[in-house]
């Protein structure tokens, strides 16, 4: 009672203290903040339609002149003698992205998990900070790292070029790493703890209610880790040059060079021209696409997470 009569007291002596004391935020400051944000978000909202618009107008002809299922299951690609199947990129970028995704989601997830119950705290800073150091890695890096280290390791252990589709999954593995790691953690984090002291409390032991308890009503934020992780995979293109071989062949074993959907894009738009331009456009309506699914993915994704949340 003291100590709230105290802070009402306070409270009291600082408004006699201070009887004219102006406001400092003014009904014409607030309605210039609300125009503003409206600016900003009106311009968020219209740079997405005008790429959308810009990247659709180019490549949805080039697709149609092509022929839609030649350009998506035709694996022939020679821009100099007409022929625009992007199948064998397609495969490339899928089989890359999804076994990329299986091994990075997988350590990400174990990894957010050891952060936040099992990591003594001497050890936590350090490991949360090489986690971050990591992340902002520029992709280029990567690739050097991949160049000099898994590449060589590949062509002398295992056999092949080196340059291939394995040293492509596992540079993206790394890269991924960081995204769920971080995502994950703050998911599994958000989590109330009366879940957990509620599981012990009932006869669990720790793994029990972490891994029955806690990870479960975390698989919301978990999914979305798991999704912005597969788009980063989907998009990355500098260490995916540097490591792929970027041959246009049809992946057959994962010791083939291959070349991904962003990487044609990227070696073949600095020379190309007509047709063959307009089809490089074509392929990035194609990657807009599959983003669009994951997105659909992941809403569907949640929506289960969060029916099954409430249910149990």
């Amino acid at each position: 009672m003291k100590t709230i009569e105290n802070k009402i007291n306070k409270t009291k002596n600082m408004q006699v203290a201070c009887p004219n004391r102006k406001r400092s935020f003014r009904p014409g400051t607030e309605v210039i903040t609300q125009i503003l944000f409206l600016i900003c978000g009106l311009i968020s909202v219209s740079t997405l339609f005008i790429i959308i618009f810009f990247i659709f107008s180019r490549g949805v002809p080039a697709i149609l002149t092509v022929g839609t299922w030649n350009f998506l299951a035709n694996t022939n690609w020679s821009p100099f003698g007409g022929q625009f199947g992007i199948l064998n990129f397609l495969a490339a970028s899928t089989v890359t992205t999804l076994i990329a995704f299986l091994f990075g989601s997988r350590i990400g997830k174990w990894c957010a998990i050891y952060l936040v119950f099992f990591c003594p705290p001497k050890f936590y800073r350090p490991l949360k900070t090489i986690v971050e150091l990591l992340g902002g890695i520029p992709s280029v890096l990567f690739g050097f790292f991949g160049i000099a280290v898994i590449v060589p390791f590949l062509r002398d252990h295992i056999g092949g070029h080196g340059n291939s589709l394995l040293a492509a999954i596992i540079v993206l593995s790394l890269m991924i790493l960081p995204t769920v790691i971080n995502l994950s953690e703050a998911a599994i984090r958000s989590v109330p703890k009366v879940y957990y002291e509620g599981a012990l409390a009932l006869g669990c032991n720790k793994t029990e209610a972490v891994f029955e308890v806690v990870v479960p009503s975390a698989k919301s934020g978990i999914n979305s880790a798991y999704i912005l992780g597969i788009g980063r995979a989907v998009g990355e293109t500098m260490a995916v040059i540097m490591v792929a071989g970027n041959a246009p062949i049809f992946p057959d074993n994962i010791l083939t060079p291959v070349r991904t959907l962003t990487t044609a894009i990227a070696l073949e738009m600095g020379y190309a021209t007509g047709l063959h331009r307009d089809v490089l456009f074509g392929i990035g309506v194609v990657l807009f696409l599959i983003i669009i699914i994951l997105n659909a993915t992941l809403t569907l994704m949640n929506r289960n997470a969060t029916n099954f949340a409430k249910e149990s």
